[in-house]
């Protein structure tokens, strides 16, 4: 298992949970609430994660469907106003993702005080959301710009939502965005958000990047699976599977916490 997770989160193979904002001003399904709204939203969510030993969080526009290329303004402020307001209650290390926009998302975290931030960094997609480059070496240059050179990035490598319209295999793929894009952190996804990673593509990518890189299972991770998960990956990113009935667009549900953190934790005590 790679080291490097360790070094970041203090604990080797970290759940990571997700803080999903509902839709933010200006995004096609905002519902008018307010800026003390987002904060009480996010409050429910992060201390639930917290109170159940969830070993870090990450705060993201999930809501703000259909996402952009290029972020309107106001969706990385309204993130960047809650997380202001609760810092003193963020007890582990955090990250942020804005979809799909690098550069809004190392903003944030800059602004922020992250110690992490993912997105999908590498490649060119036919998407949902149209024609989809990325232009990795511009993202990098932004990061030594804004002087976030401690800030880890984790590269989906797989993107939801999209097929690459340069089709490699994924061990390629995964060789590839560590030599040419620099990546440490990989994630590997599923096809649509909460939608099984496959462990069959989380072993390959392991097998080919080594113990240098750590590679992480970003989606559709839940209390049946996760000791499979962990079997191979150096951590999870969960969200879907921990909201109430299993909606990505619900709250975060603390039964389902404690449930997937006891899986976790058996496994961690063997």
């Amino acid at each position: 298992m790679s080291k490097l997770l360790k070094k970041y989160f203090g604990v080797s193979q970290p759940v990571i949970g997700m803080v999903h904002f509902p839709p933010c001003p200006g995004s096609c399904l905002y519902d008018g609430r307010s800026p003390e709204d987002f904060v009480e939203w996010v409050r429910h969510d992060l201390l639930i994660l917290q109170e159940e030993g969830i070993d870090a969080v990450m705060f993201g526009n999930e809501g703000d469907r259909p996402y952009q290329f290029q972020s309107d303004t106001v969706s990385p402020c309204t993130i960047a106003y809650a997380i202001g307001r609760l810092k003193k209650e963020i007890k582990v290390p955090f990250g942020v993702d804005i979809l799909f926009d690098p550069h809004s998302t190392l903003a944030l975290a800059k602004a922020t005080g992250a110690t992490f931030a993912r997105e999908v960094f590498t490649n060119t997609y036919g998407s949902d959301m149209g024609v989809w480059n990325t232009f990795p070496s511009d993202v990098l240059r932004y990061k030594r710009f804004l002087g976030a050179e401690d800030v880890l990035l984790f590269y989906n490598i797989n993107a939801e939502f999209a097929v690459p319209l340069a089709i490699r295999p994924i061990e390629t793929l995964a060789r590839s965005v560590v030599f040419s894009s620099l990546a440490q952190a990989i994630c590997v996804s599923g096809p649509i958000t909460g939608e099984e990673t496959s462990t069959e593509d989380l072993r390959i990518v392991k097998e080919v990047v080594g113990n240098e890189v750590a590679v992480l299972a970003n989606t559709g991770v839940k209390v049946e699976n996760v000791r499979e998960k962990l079997k191979v990956a150096d951590g999870v990113v969960i969200g879907t599977s921990l909201k109430k009935d299993g909606i990505t667009w619900n709250q975060i549900d603390r039964k389902r916490v404690k449930r997937f953190m006891n899986a976790v934790n058996e496994v961690r005590r063997r």
